[in-house]
């Protein structure tokens, strides 16, 4: 069943290498062949929990690699019995 996870690091680097090593972590989304809308403060992922989740724990690695020396994230989940998925919760906003 589909849930929602957002996911938003914050990681603790030079200002000037946040945005890199951001960029590090959606590149991560991005291959791991899930749905996903990045947005200005988070990134939403659609798939199982246990995927997802599995992208959140690399996602924290994945900062430190890159220089962070520390990380903090904020997780948001969706989860219902039927699945949820962005699609209905945003398809009215679309253009």
């Amino acid at each position: 069943m589909k849930c929602n996870v957002s996911l938003q690091v914050i990681p603790i680097v030079e200002e000037e290498n946040i945005y890199y090593v951001v960029d590090q972590v959606i590149n991560y989304i991005k291959q791991s062949n899930v749905s996903y809308v990045v947005g200005p403060m988070e990134t939403t992922m659609e798939g199982e929990l246990d995927q997802l989740l599995s992208i959140v724990k690399r996602a924290q690695e994945i900062c430190i690699e890159h220089g962070a020396s520390r990380v903090c994230s904020v997780i948001k989940i969706d989860y219902k019995k039927d699945g949820v998925t962005i699609e209905e919760k945003i398809s009215k906003y679309s253009l």
